[in-house]
């Protein structure tokens, strides 16, 4: 392969990846969506955000998912920071008002 036809090959992976990105950053937000509408359940109820007995089911739900290439160990460090950031999402949803 030459030079011109790798950085051919390499814009075909980029553009690939890119809207791979985008997918990402929509299931995300839809994932956020429903965040918020557990933080307004928790926040009506004054249940606390923190529930480690759920994540434990997150993680187990999305390792049983998993088929690679992802290690299940890279899917789970992955999950804690998106769990991480909904925790947060909450945390600061619910110290609102709660109309964000």
């Amino acid at each position: 392969m030459t030079p011109d036809e790798a950085r051919d090959k390499l814009e075909e992976f980029r553009v690939l990846v890119d809207d791979v990105d985008r997918r990402i950053v929509a299931l995300l937000n839809e994932r956020t969506r429903v965040v918020e509408n557990i933080g307004r359940v928790k926040r009506q109820t004054q249940m606390p955000i923190y529930e480690p007995r759920r994540e434990d089911q997150v993680f187990a739900n999305v390792s049983a998912t998993n088929r690679g290439p992802l290690t299940e160990e890279a899917v789970r460090r992955i999950f804690e920071r998106i769990i991480d950031e909904m925790r947060m999402i909450q945390r600061v949803w619910m110290e609102s008002d709660g109309d964000k």
